[in-house]
């Protein structure tokens, strides 16, 4: 293993913003890239064929891969930005033994498809990776806007202050500000939670509701992340800091928030299938939606809004109707 090597897994808007925020501070940079042609094409031209193609990738830096056992044997800290649908097939080809010994920080904003989990437990329960060895890198701070160098900030949260500290160091830059938690369960549940209020946002949109019933569904969907993450990881935190309070708001109100848009078609009467297709982007929050449902069954938290948009999504509930039947619920 190459000592204090970091490996980006995973080619989309947020793993391409990664490799540009530690361009600032990291001298070598391991990155998988599952398609070979895209591979290629990031070292002739150095930029992402597919996502935020605009910026100018440091190739003379970059050791790209297409084989995750490779990356995985040469780096020392992992940082996953694969979409949660694609993780059980990312990782099938590695064991125990090759991710031993890592740190491994996720990007990944959503849940594990048909499983009642998180990233971080998938890792601990599948791989033996301590709780420890990991964490979580969060928002609010969208790709397209590190594209443009405009200001950001990022909360790295890990139950181990050093490693938290030291991913921040490397994260921190002219146009990025990273703070450190050790709320690894709450901030991961959380940026999962935000996404579903995201595609409830923009359903409320597509239906034609105003700015005054946004503030009150956002302000609503704060009380019922605390909680639900209060119930499910009890720990002395605020949730009124970025990590949770931002992401959600930015998540909920940006136009590149790919959650809230996905909402905004099926508002405006896409079908849900339809809406994924002509959208061509992974949106978290479809996933979410169904692994909080079935987490929160046997917590029984009071989440009425995350309940909406499950129905929605999975039970083909109208879009008008369910929203109407949840006005009653918010205050």
């Amino acid at each position: 293993m190459s000592e204090g090597k970091i490996g980006i897994l995973g080619a989309g808007s947020w793993a391409t913003a990664l490799v540009k925020i530690l361009d600032n501070n990291v001298q070598e940079l391991n990155w998988w890239v599952r398609r070979q042609e895209n591979a290629d094409y990031i070292k002739k031209y150095r930029h992402n064929p597919n996502y935020l193609s605009d910026v100018d990738l440091p190739t003379d830096k970059l050791t790209l891969y297409t084989d995750i056992q490779e990356l995985v044997k040469s780096s020392a800290t992992l940082l996953l930005a694969i979409p949660s649908a694609f993780m059980y097939q990312a990782f099938s080809g590695l064991n125990k033994a090759d991710l031993k010994g890592r740190k491994i920080f996720s990007a990944v904003k959503g849940t594990l498809p048909d499983k009642k989990m998180m990233v971080s437990q998938y890792l601990n329960q599948s791989f033996d990776i301590p709780f420890s060895s990991m964490g979580i890198i969060a928002g609010p701070c969208h790709a397209e806007e590190v594209a443009m160098e405009k200001l950001s900030y990022l909360t790295v949260g890990s139950p181990e202050p050093e490693n938290a500290r030291e991913m921040a160091r490397l994260l921190s830059c002219r146009y990025i500000k990273a703070g450190v938690s050790d709320d690894l369960a709450g901030i991961e549940y959380s940026t999962a939670l935000k996404n579903i209020y995201a595609i409830a946002s923009g359903i409320c949109h597509g239906l034609g509701y105003g700015d005054n019933f946004q503030a009150v569904l956002v302000a609503n969907a704060l009380q019922e992340m605390e909680r639900f993450i209060d119930k499910v990881h009890p720990l002395n935190r605020d949730t009124t800091k970025s990590a949770y309070l931002g992401d959600l708001l930015v998540t909920a109100y940006s136009q590149f928030s790919r959650n809230r848009t996905l909402g905004s078609m099926i508002g405006k009467g896409y079908s849900v299938k339809n809406a994924q297709l002509e959208m061509n982007m992974v949106a978290e929050g479809y996933y979410a939606a169904k692994t909080i449902h079935s987490i929160n069954q046997s917590h029984k938290v009071d989440m009425p809004i995350c309940e909406a948009v499950y129905r929605v999504l999975y039970e083909k509930i109208s879009p008008a109707v369910e929203i109407r039947l949840l006005t009653a619920k918010l205050a």
